[in-house]
């Protein structure tokens, strides 16, 4: 079960139509907004940490997931 802020992430992903391995960037506000999210994620081996900070990428799995949320 995903948070709502989990969610949020994964509808940020979907909307600009993500596939897995490549990197999106959060950054200013949204970073701050969905930092502890993303680092559950990240966590949950859903997305993983890239270089730059903010920077993610979604793993199979996180892809697979993110297919399954409405």
């Amino acid at each position: 079960m995903l948070t709502e802020s989990e969610q949020c992430v994964l509808r940020a992903f979907r909307g600009y139509l993500m596939p897995p391995h490549k990197m999106l960037c959060f950054s200013g506000p949204d970073y701050e907004k969905h930092k502890h999210a993303l680092e559950v994620m990240a966590n949950k081996r859903l997305l993983t940490r890239e270089k730059f900070k903010g920077a993610y990428s979604l793993t199979d799995a996180g892809f697979e997931t993110m297919q399954l949320c409405s």
